[in-house]
């Protein structure tokens, strides 16, 4: 259990007053800052918010939406006073994607270079196993806004997300295929850490309810790939009568390519990475019916338009409420644990989702206030996740299923949760 922060004030003057004959005990200031080392008596009050985001490379049509939940966030958690008093900092990088690893690993370097309390985002698996290393080294706590491969469940200490694993969308997109009555699956899946993870597991559920995956169960394209003629002229021989397609901005050409040698494209799948708006990218009605999932709650209205108050020309809006949650749950953490070092925020982070079973609150001024009393909180934000299991992930997730309309825009169906 957790001391209240004004049991924690009160406990650090009573320290000092005792010991004040002591010169050598210089840790009692309480407005000194420390570069996150547990080991020392000072405390960080200072937050310095690290974010990266794809700006440029293969899933940069997700970034706006994201980039404007983070500033958002801090916006609301300035005007509710800050975290310890101060307002918080924040730098964003632009990480690009999993092709580009020298990117990569020079945005993680920037951001790491402004001495951050903690780093939210990256959306992508692939990014996450390329710089994970990295940022664990350094000892900062990190918490991905979008990266669903099952294989970084537990994968570091410091390693967090607000989204859950591909094992709990995975099932949900199966389950779509399976209720729509699809009998031969075709599959079009790009090279990548978080295409091959979802597609493996939509091929074991459908495959053990009696779909046929009767093409690219096992086979990849190149994420580079410009050129799609031969995929879907493969994809059509195959005589499939719905068709999966795992990829990110590959999206648009894969889908053109399968329309111009006459393949029925009302009989689509698509997952997280490739659910966006599609309106002035293909005629009216390609997409109408199809189908697709997105982890986390629906955004609602009002944060959607919230978030329009930050970029009046969002369009997309994945993983922008697991972007919110993330900034969020980072600064209450801080503000329990009495400190913006990153040790203090890694070790308190679950107790705000809510493991201490705690009262329930939805935003950081009713969550803080809270705090300042003395209370155990469960933050309940806008991705609607369970707290953090063992393994850093959400113990519990909806995943939104939403299909298109005739101007090639996801609407939203209906959401399914499940336990991670």
């Amino acid at each position: 259990m957790n001391r209240s922060t004004s049991d924690k004030t009160f406990i650090a003057a009573l320290t000092c007053l005792t010991l004040i004959a002591t010169p050598a005990l210089a840790g009692c200031d309480d407005t000194s800052s420390s570069t996150g080392d547990t080991g020392s008596s000072s405390v960080r009050t200072d937050f310095m918010l690290g974010g990266l985001f794809p700006e440029t490379g293969s899933l940069s049509y997700v970034a706006p939406g994201q980039m404007a939940a983070f500033k958002l966030a801090i916006k609301d958690i300035n005007d509710a006073g800050g975290v310890l008093g101060n307002k918080i900092d924040s730098y964003i990088a632009d990480v690009n994607d999993a092709d580009h690893a020298d990117q990569n690993t020079s945005a993680v370097q920037s951001v790491l270079a402004k001495d951050p309390s903690v780093i939210v985002g990256n959306p992508s698996s692939g990014v996450v196993k390329n710089t994970y290393h990295e940022i664990e080294g350094a000892k900062v706590t990190m918490i991905s806004n979008g990266a669903t491969a099952a294989s970084l469940s537990g994968i570091s200490d410091y390693f967090f997300r607000t989204v859950p694993p591909d094992t709990v969308q995975g099932v949900v997109l199966a389950d779509a295929i399976v209720q729509d009555g699809v009998q031969n699956l075709a599959i079009a899946c790009f090279n990548d850490e978080a295409g091959i993870g979802i597609r493996d597991i939509v091929v074991k559920k459908v495959e053990a309810a009696g779909v046929n995956v009767i093409y690219g169960g096992k086979d990849t394209f190149d994420p580079t790939e410009k050129n799609f003629g031969s995929l879907a002229a493969s994809i059509k021989a195959s005589g499939a009568d719905a068709i999966l397609v795992i990829a990110f901005d590959q999206t648009v050409p894969l889908v053109k390519s399968m329309a111009g040698v006459g393949i029925d494209t009302s009989k689509l799948y698509f997952f997280d990475g490739n659910m966006s708006d599609y309106s002035s990218k293909f005629e009216a009605g390609l997409l109408n019916g199809d189908k697709g999932t997105i982890p986390g709650a629906v955004a609602a209205s009002d944060f959607r338009e919230r978030l329009k108050t930050i970029d009046d020309s969002l369009t997309t809006y994945t993983f922008s409420a697991e972007t919110y949650d993330a900034v969020v749950l980072a600064a209450l953490a801080a503000q329990e644990g009495g400190s913006a070092d990153s040790e203090t925020i890694r070790k308190t982070l679950p107790a705000v989702s809510g493991t201490d079973n705690g009262i329930e609150c939805s935003t950081y001024k009713e969550c803080k206030a809270l705090i300042k009393n003395g209370k155990r909180i469960a933050y309940h934000g806008m991705a609607s996740i369970g707290a953090f299991n063992d393994k850093h992930d959400p113990s519990s997730a909806y995943i939104g299923v939403y299909t298109y309309d005739e101007d090639n825009m996801p609407q939203f169906d209906h959401s399914q949760q499940g336990n991670v």
